[in-house]
C-alpha cells in the first residue's frame, strides 16, 4: 500500500511545487541531471550482479525486446495517419516501447503476487534498462532535429551515456573486485530514482491542451496497456509456456510508461510535456487495466 501511496504523494506534490511556483521554473533538469548520472547507473549494482541466469528467464528477458520491437513498428503505422513531427515521432517510439517495470511494476507485483518474484520481474527490468541506455538514447538522437548523426559521434554518446556504462561496469566490475561492501550506497542511490523521478514528472506534468495530443496519448495507451500484454500473452500461449514465470512477464507487459523516457524527453528536447503527459495518464489508468490484466493471465495461465 505505501508504494501505491508513494506514487501518487510524488506526481502530486510535483504539481503542487509547480503551481506554487515553490521551485524554479527548470529546477526538473536538476533532478534529472541526478537521475540519469547516478541513481540510473546505481540500479545495475544494485540487480545485476546477483541474478542468476537460467533458461526459463529467456521469457522475461526477451519479452521486453519483443515489445521495443512491436512499438517501433507500431509508431511507423501510427504515424501515417498522425504525421508527426520528428520530435513527436521519437516520443511516440520511446513512451510505445519502453515499460515502466520496476517503479510502479515492482509496487504491483508485490501488490499481486508477492515480494518472492520479484526476482523474475528484475529480469524484465533490466533489459528494459538496457534497452533504454541504447535503442532510448539511439531514437532520441534521431529525434532531437540535429540532423544526421555520424556513427563516430552516435557510438561515443552511446557508449559514454552514464546509465550504460552502469549496466557494463556491473557486469564485469563484480567479476575481478567483491562490490558486496558497497552494496548499502548503492541501494541508497537506487532507491532515489523512484520519489525523484515521479516528483519530476509532477513538476511537468500538465493537462493543458490535452485535447490537442488526444490522438496521440490515445494511440500510445491503447499500445502499452492493451496491444503489449495481448502480444506477449499471445507469444506465451503459442510456446506453451505457464506457470509463474510466464505470468510475471505478460504482467510486466501491461506496466504504463517508463518513468525515465521523460528526463531523456527533457535532456534531449524531444517534446517532453508530451511524453510526461503520456506518462502521467499511463500510470493513472493502469492502476485500472493492470488488475483487469492480473485477472486475465490468472484465468488463462
Amino acid at each position: 500500500m505505501a508504494n501505491f501511496v508513494l506514487i501518487g504523494f510524488c506526481i502530486l506534490a510535483g504539481v503542487l511545487f509547480r503551481y506554487r511556483k515553490l521551485v524554479p521554473a527548470d529546477a526538473h533538469k536538476g533532478i534529472n541531471a541526478w537521475i540519469i548520472n547516478l541513481a540510473l547507473p546505481a540500479v545495475s549494482f544494485k540487480y545485476l550482479p546477483y541474478i542468476n541466469w537460467t533458461s526459463e528467464l529467456l521469457i522475461p528477458a526477451f519479452s521486453p525486446i519483443i515489445l521495443f520491437i512491436g512499438a517501433l513498428l507500431f509508431a511507423r503505422l501510427i504515424s501515417i495517419k498522425l504525421k508527426p513531427t520528428d520530435a513527436n515521432y521519437g516520443v511516440l517510439q520511446l513512451t510505445s516501447g519502453l515499460s515502466n517495470t520496476s517503479f510502479v511494476g515492482f509496487p504491483l507485483i508485490m501488490a499481486y503476487y508477492g515480494e518472492k518474484v520479484l526476482s523474475i520481474a528484475i529480469i524484465c527490468d533490466q533489459v528494459t534498462f538496457m534497452l533504454f541506455s541504447v535503442g532510448g538514447i539511439i531514437i532520441a538522437l534521431r529525434a532531437s532535429g540535429k540532423g544526421a548523426i555520424p556513427l563516430a559521434q552516435a557510438a561515443k554518446k552511446i557508449l559514454l551515456f552514464p546509465p550504460f556504462v552502469g549496466c557494463v561496469a556491473a557486469l564485469t566490475i563484480p567479476r575481478f573486485i567483491d562490490a558486496t561492501p558497497l552494496s548499502p550506497f548503492f541501494n541508497i542511490l537506487a532507491n532515489t530514482i523512484a520519489p525523484l523521478a515521479l516528483f519530476s514528472i509532477g513538476l511537468q506534468l500538465s493537462f493543458t491542451g490535452w485535447r490537442e495530443q488526444l490522438k496521440p496519448i490515445a494511440a500510445v495507451l491503447t499500445y502499452k496497456l492493451v496491444l503489449a500484454p495481448i502480444l506477449i500473452l499471445s507469444v506465451v500461449l503459442a510456446l506453451g509456456y505457464n506457470g509463474m514465470i510466464s505470468k510475471i512477464a505478460v504482467f510486466e507487459a501491461s506496466m504504463p510508461v517508463l518513468l525515465s523516457v521523460g528526463v531523456l524527453a527533457d535532456v534531449y528536447g524531444i517534446n517532453p510535456r508530451l511524453a510526461n503527459l503520456i506518462i502521467g495518464v499511463s500510470i493513472v489508468l493502469s492502476f485500472i487495466t493492470t488488475y483487469v490484466w492480473f485477472n486475465i493471465i490468472e484465468a488463462v495461465l
